[in-house]
């Protein structure tokens, strides 16, 4: 499926039925009186969290989703039938934001979370309510209150213990597939992962957690640039980050250059993210020559633990899984 992590759509409530004006005509039996029953009241918006759901893609193609309007009442005091609620089911980590005043309406992180995002209309009162000792025929009877229209943007942000940044063709993918089920398109070309990946690891010891694997960032993500702002989002969620450097690519004589580059994009997208627990990994060890550059990064970046490994072969993942479960156990 697509992803698509933003949606822009109008919901409306639905109208109260109008209530009834009516009197009592049967044989023989005179001055029956008024009874007309009560309009139905309109169905409400409801927001739902569905953990089937992993996109925001449907609601691309529906524009507005509209609740049942409250069925008129009638003679006899009936009363309308209420008109039937619209549930609409979002991905876990769904922000409401109301369109014309940018308000965070509701954030949906709960998978029990439900909320009436817009009450239906009240159905309005049929003339047999206004029956008094001094009004016994009243000819009147109240329409039902309009249901209520808002525009809302949906804006979805993964929910992950742990994201997997850093350059495109870094190893993300090849990391994120060797650890969990989760199966990314895999290539030896730069931007391969266009949308962000979930997968769920299941450590030796501690609970299962989730990692995303957010798409490669560059220079400028945080304006748009590449991918940019699109995905540096999804990261906000997460609890741990994993910084994957491509070992290979580390020049010598400047052995921190990609890894101040991505922690600069972060830093100007949100301090937030600078204060996020962050493990540096060097990746591609099996590649030749890389010894001397992942001693020339270690040397640069004193004082800070750095972890080596092959995605590919293996070597080192189930360390990098260890440790990341203890820290989760630890938060």
């Amino acid at each position: 499926m697509k992803f698509v992590d933003e949606a822009i759509i109008t919901v409306k409530s639905g109208d109260g039925g109008r209530g009834c004006t009516s009197f009592r005509r049967e044989r023989y039996i005179e001055r029956g009186g008024p009874d007309g029953g009560d309009g139905g009241d309109g169905g409400h918006v409801i927001l739902k969290i569905d953990g089937s759901k992993r996109t925001l893609f449907d609601y691309r193609r529906q524009k507005l989703l509209k609740a049942k309007n409250g069925q008129p009442g009638q003679g006899k005091q009936k009363h309308g039938k209420n008109g039937s609620h619209c549930i609409i089911a979002l991905p876990p980590g769904t922000i409401v934001t109301n369109k014309d005043t940018n308000e965070i309406i509701i954030d949906l992180t709960d998978t029990e979370d439900e909320y009436i995002l817009a009450h239906g209309g009240m159905g309005g009162r049929g003339n047999k309510r206004f029956a008094s000792s001094t009004n016994r025929a009243p000819r009147h009877s109240q329409p039902g209150i309009p249901g209520v229209e808002l525009k809302i943007k949906l804006e979805l942000k993964l929910l992950a213990d742990v994201g997997l940044v850093g350059l495109p063709n870094a190893g993300k993918s090849t990391l994120i597939s060797s650890i969990s089920a989760a199966r990314p398109k895999i290539a030896d070309y730069p931007f391969t992962t266009l949308t962000p990946i979930l997968g769920m690891v299941e450590p030796p010891f501690g609970e299962p957690f989730a990692v995303a694997d957010i798409p490669g960032l560059i220079e400028g993500a945080h304006e748009g640039t590449g991918l940019g702002i699109s995905f540096l989002k999804h990261i906000e969620r997460t609890g741990i980050l994993v910084h994957m450097i491509d070992s290979f690519q580390i020049d010598p004589a400047s052995p921190l250059e990609s890894f101040n580059l991505i922690n600069n994009e972060l830093s100007k997208y949100s301090q937030t993210l600078t204060k996020k627990t962050q493990i540096v990994v060097l990746n591609k060890i099996d590649l030749p020559d890389t010894q001397e550059k992942i001693e020339a990064f270690k040397h640069a970046l004193k004082n800070i633990q750095v972890l080596t490994l092959s995605a590919a072969t293996g070597k080192g993942v189930k360390e990098l899984v260890k440790l990341l479960a203890s820290k989760l156990i630890k938060s």
